[in-house]
């Protein structure tokens, strides 16, 4: 069965990125916007990053124009407001669709339970979280309205974590 390390993504610079390069590590996998009223939860992801990464957790952002038209930023300006606003250190990639038939290939697989076995969950606005062990399979979503700092969320990252 496929796993989120067969994949091949672009980062917010345009460099192809295997995410194979991710093996070992546990992933929470995130469709972000910057004119949405989840937008804060930037924040959250930067303070979780800050908390797990030194354990194994890479938090991986991808930015999408799919709901409402809350990304209007293109490239540069989408990292530097991550960055600058919100300190994010965890990766950024470049935006893509995250839903309907132009959903990138990633997304597809890790919102169809027939793709990746557990989850069946497609992404209904930003913020929707994916959640990946160091195997790369998925193993939870999460909806926009969780945080990415909620307890049950730390509760299964420092699982997989010690796993």
């Amino acid at each position: 069965m496929k796993t989120v390390h067969d994949f091949r993504v672009k980062n917010i610079d345009g460099e192809e990125v295997d995410l194979d390069q991710y093996k070992d590590k546990v992933l929470l996998i995130v469709n972000t916007a910057s004119k949405c009223g989840f937008t804060p939860q930037l924040e959250d992801m930067a303070e979780l990053y800050r908390e797990f990464r030194e354990e194994g957790l890479e938090i991986l952002a991808f930015p999408s124009n799919d709901f409402a038209g809350q990304e209007p930023l293109e490239g540069e300006e989408i990292k530097a407001f991550c960055v600058t606003k919100y300190e994010a250190e965890y990766p950024i990639f470049e935006k893509v669709h995250v839903k309907g038939e132009e959903a990138h290939e990633l997304f597809q697989y890790l919102s169809d339970k027939k793709e990746n076995g557990k989850v069946g969950a497609r992404p209904r606005w930003n913020f929707t979280k994916y959640l990946v062990d160091k195997n790369g399979k998925v193993v939870d979503s999460f909806l926009p309205l969780t945080k990415p700092t909620a307890r049950r969320v730390k509760r299964k990252i420092q699982a997989l974590l010690k796993d």
